[in-house]
């Protein structure tokens, strides 16, 4: 029965993860399986790999065939890379010991490139933390000087409100003084009573007139006679 080694999808919408599996290869791709070798979850940054190292090496000396993305999953791991020395060691062309030997170099050289990689990570999030925080920073200082500067143009206005106050006053003042006061216009009922007043005296010059012309008259007819 022909082997593969491959990804079973699980998950949901836009955050997939997935099973490394060992399947027959005609079975469908989320179908059934031999056995589970580990989990990869792409998703993560870096990407998460859980793999059962030594059964994923058996199924590979059993000829089983990875699909291009287990295939990178085993070399990340150094799965690949074991068999590789494996199989120089089968040919003779070093001792088991040596080949554990180089086996070890490499892991150790990929975990501090892993362990770099992760720093950088690290580091570009604390670095992309600390612009956000400034530019955060820069928008509240921004807005803490408008508002000082709104109230220091509300300060001024006032200043020079309470500084046109006395001119204010002064004009007031001036109005009032030019308009003649309640007590010094004549009142209309004092007007009347002056009317009444005078009305007599001219009845009288009326009367004297009349009588004047009376006599005058008399007068005239006196002498035509």
């Amino acid at each position: 029965m022909p082997l593969k080694i491959r990804l079973q999808r699980h998950g949901r919408k836009a955050k997939p993860f997935f099973w490394i599996v060992a399947a027959d290869s005609r079975a469908k791709r989320d179908g059934k399986f031999i056995e589970k070798l580990g989990v990869y979850n792409p998703t993560t940054n870096p990407a998460t790999i859980e793999l059962d190292f030594d059964n994923s090496l058996k199924h590979l000396l059993n000829g089983a065939q990875p699909t291009d993305t287990a295939r990178r999953i085993l070399s990340y791991k150094g799965v690949l890379y074991k068999k590789h020395l494996l199989g120089g060691v089968a040919k003779g062309a070093f001792t088991e010991e040596e080949a554990e030997k180089k086996f070890e170099a490499w892991m150790k050289d990929k975990e501090g490139k892993i362990m770099d990689k992760a720093t950088k990570i690290e580091k570009a999030k604390a670095d992309a933390k600390a612009e956000a925080l400034a530019k955060e920073k820069e928008v509240s200082d921004k807005r803490a000087a408008e508002a000082v500067t709104e109230d220091e143009v509300v300060e001024e206005a006032a200043a020079d409100e309470t500084a046109d106050a006395p001119e204010a006053e002064a004009k007031e003042e001036a109005k009032t003084e030019e308009t003649p006061k309640a007590e010094e216009m004549p009142k209309a009922e004092d007007k009347k009573e002056e009317s009444k007043k005078e009305e007599p005296k001219k009845e009288a010059a009326k009367s004297k007139e009349a009588d004047n012309a009376k006599s005058d008259k008399e007068e005239d007819n006196k002498k035509d006679a």
